[in-house]
């Protein structure tokens, strides 16, 4: 599985809920195309704890999307690629409302895997 996390801040007078929906919208319409696997929620960030150790970085809230594969990966890609010229959308609405964002992607680790002796 491969997961790619959002990171990223409202862009000021942005409402929480409007971006609730418009991302809700964006994640039923990866999942109509079979472009995803899961999509978590959105997460606001707690800096105020000692487990919060990133200091570089200013964002406040995340999101993951998970991807059964490469091959799934790369059509979601290609999608959202294609998508952003038009001036209409789900990427684009949930995009729009956002700013300062970042993306990183991570391939699980099998915990399965035999070791040898």
């Amino acid at each position: 599985m491969i997961h790619m996390l959002s990171a990223f801040e409202m862009k000021p007078g942005e409402d929480e809920a409007a971006f609730g929906r418009a991302y809700a919208a964006f994640v039923e319409d990866l999942r109509a195309e079979n472009l995803i696997a899961d999509a978590g929620p959105i997460g606001a960030r707690l800096a105020d704890t000692p487990m919060d150790t990133d200091a570089a970085r200013r964002h406040t809230h995340f999101s993951v999307l998970s991807f059964h594969d490469r091959r799934q990966l790369n059509h979601a890609y290609a999608w959202l690629t294609h998508r952003k010229g038009g001036s209409s959308g789900s990427h684009n609405d949930m995009h729009a409302r956002i700013t300062n964002s970042v993306f990183l992607c991570w391939q699980d680790i099998s915990a399965t895997e035999e070791k040898e002796p």
